[in-house]
């Protein structure tokens, strides 16, 4: 969707000038494309000129940063954020005219949704495609807010949206395939990476993060350690390993018998269900798809030159070790 080499890039829309449309604008300006940052709600004369000021000063101060880590050299600074156009309420036919994508990142409650999808459904190109960014809302829910519910769906951004790569795009039943597929084009063509769920609460990552950190929590209400030492854990074990390992292929590493059965001893030992393994992995046990030895699991290792994966997967863990200037201590 970012077209040839060479060509004009896709103008994108951001409705909603808050900390999601600014960082989402960023994310598109540094990748070549012009941005409508509008924002949504009306203000007077005076406001909107402060919300604008805030917005433009941001984008650069976020630019600056970017430059610092080595992103961008300094003095593309100001060729990136001219790419960023900011628009008021008063102008949001203006801002919406010509659009390829309308991300709607407007603040996370039904009317303000409703408000923007409405208003922006009934002014914009009759091609162009709506993407709320909701984090907690079903897509399925804000799907009649829409005139075309079949060019809407629903692409949840992770801050900071500008570094982090992955979007999850959640389509709703009347989601038209190809406007899925045109939306993943986009996206990938900016470095990001969409990965497609359901509308199902939570989405992917919020609902995987939301148990994590309610355990780790809980296990400083119990004493079981220190949160320090609960988020060294994180970095240098948990996390760590999860950078290179999904969380399903992991299970097929080691075997989904050995989930099946810490899961049964600390349902056991802590009286808690929460541990329970689900029934696809006992199902998954009697139909011997426990993982890379069975060459079946979550994932499919059939055919793979399974010695080849695993080297390169204890090379990536060596890389992040490198990263993290953690590597084994070598004796003389």
């Amino acid at each position: 969707m970012a077209g040839p080499e060479g060509a004009a890039r896709p103008l994108i829309a951001a409705l909603g000038a808050g900390r999601m449309g600014r960082g989402m604008a960023v994310a598109f300006a540094y990748a070549g494309h012009p941005v409508h940052l509008i924002d949504a709600k009306p203000r007077g004369a005076g406001d909107a000129a402060r919300v604008a000021d805030e917005a433009a000063d941001e984008i650069r101060r976020t630019l600056a940063m970017m430059a610092g880590l080595g992103l961008l050299e300094p003095s593309e600074i100001g060729g990136i954020a001219v790419r960023v156009t900011l628009f008021g309420a008063d102008r949001l036919a203006e801002g919406l005219a010509g659009a390829s994508v309308i991300f709607e990142g407007v603040p996370e409650t039904l009317a303000a949704k409703e408000d923007a999808l409405g208003r922006a459904s009934a002014l914009c190109d009759p091609q162009a495609i709506i993407a709320s960014t909701t984090s907690t809302i079903l897509s399925t829910d804000l799907a009649p807010f829409v005139r075309h519910p079949e060019r809407f769906l629903n692409a949840h951004w992770l801050n900071p949206a500008f570094l982090v790569p992955l979007v999850e795009v959640s389509p709703t039943p009347q989601t038209d395939p190809q406007v899925t597929a045109r939306l993943n084009a986009l996206l990938e063509g900016i470095g990001k990476v969409p990965v497609i769920c359901a509308a199902s609460p939570g989405y992917i990552v919020p609902r995987l993060q939301i148990l994590a950190m309610n355990e780790a929590a809980r296990m400083v209400e119990e004493g079981v350690a220190t949160a320090e030492d609960i988020d060294r854990a994180t970095r240098y074990g948990f996390g760590f390993r999860f950078a290179v390992l999904g969380l399903l292929e992991f299970i097929d590493w080691g075997g989904g018998d050995i989930l099946y059965y810490a899961s049964r001893y600390m349902t056991e030992a802590t009286g808690k269900d929460r541990f329970a393994a689900p029934e696809i992995i006992a199902r998954n046990m009697e139909e011997n798809r426990r993982g890379l030895r069975d060459g079946q699991g979550f994932l499919d290792y059939e055919g793979m030159d399974v010695p080849a994966y695993q080297k390169a997967r204890l090379g990536a863990f060596a890389a992040m070790l490198r990263h993290l200037d953690k590597l084994p201590v070598k004796g003389d």
